[in-house]
């Protein structure tokens, strides 16, 4: 093909992406009442399924501090038309992120064509378990990470005559944030496995240079995350669980292309 042929096939690619993605934004569009009461709104309310383990966990602690059972602040909106822009933006946002298996399925069908045998061999299953890591990503800091932030910035004060009235943009836009840095990040374990096929990464580089990925760990899960060392420690932990397995895939990997250069070299070897 040549690169108006290329440029022609990755244009339908785009298209059918952006028409599932404005489909899934229709479907939240008109499921107004569950997209905002029950999903964008829960981590705003004290029944929220994350405060009730809490809760349940500090009476099996005999911790009460643990339980969560007020919110401290009230959410409003500012602007005439905020709402409705409000409205309009989260649906598109939801689309992205209920379209995103299909999205990347798009753009692995345009890749797919220009790799070798081998490598689509060594790649099946890639667009099921990127979908999957997005997925429990998405989750995790929906349920964990984006509760305990909203609740460590809402509940915080400088002075108990001030209070919380936050704003919707900002409120979401936490909510947003939280949730899909977590998705992107647990991205972690495929991105290893891609470098490691190409070559780029092993295991003992991932080995020696652990300190200093900890480090990173540790600053970017202080990046999405308030001042709150408890909500840092609780990102940290699954993203550093996340770099031992990916050391393992990259190990797995290792000794697969190691076992294919060894077979190749003794193949050649009985042919000379």
């Amino acid at each position: 093909m040549s690169f108006i042929d290329h440029l022609e096939a990755l244009r339908w690619h785009i298209i059918r992406a952006a028409i599932a993605v404005v489909l899934f934004a229709l479907v939240a569009f008109f499921s107004k009442d569950f997209l905002f009461h029950d999903l964008i709104l829960g981590p705003s309310r004290a029944d929220f399924w994350t405060y009730r383990m809490f809760c349940r966990a500090g009476e099996w602690l005999h911790a009460p501090s643990l339980c969560i059972d007020k919110i401290g602040f009230v959410i409003q909106n500012r602007e005439m038309s905020g709402q409705l822009t409000m409205h309009i933006s989260t649906s598109f946002i939801v689309g992205l992120v209920l379209g995103f298996p299909y999205l990347f399925w798009e753009l692995w069908r345009f890749i797919k064509p220009g790799l070798y045998p081998h490598e689509r061999q060594n790649s099946q299953g890639a667009v099921f378990f990127v979908s999957v890591l997005f997925a429990i990503g998405l989750l995790f800091g929906y349920y964990i990470a984006a509760p305990m932030s909203i609740q460590f910035l809402a509940n915080y004060v400088v002075d108990p005559t001030i209070e919380n009235q936050m704003d919707m943009q900002s409120y979401i836009s936490t909510l947003t944030t939280m949730s899909l840095s977590c998705a992107f990040v647990f991205e972690l374990p495929m991105i290893v496995f891609f470098l490691a096929k190409a070559g780029l990464i092993t295991p003992e580089i991932m080995r020696v240079y652990r300190k200093h990925a900890i480090v990173v760990i540790l600053v970017i899960a202080a990046v999405i995350t308030p001042p709150d060392v408890s909500a840092q420690i609780i990102v940290t932990i699954p993203i550093i669980l996340l770099y031992e397995l990916s050391i393992n895939i990259a190990r797995v990997v290792s000794r697969g292309r190691t076992a294919a250069l060894n077979a190749q070299l003794a193949e050649n070897h009985g042919v000379a």
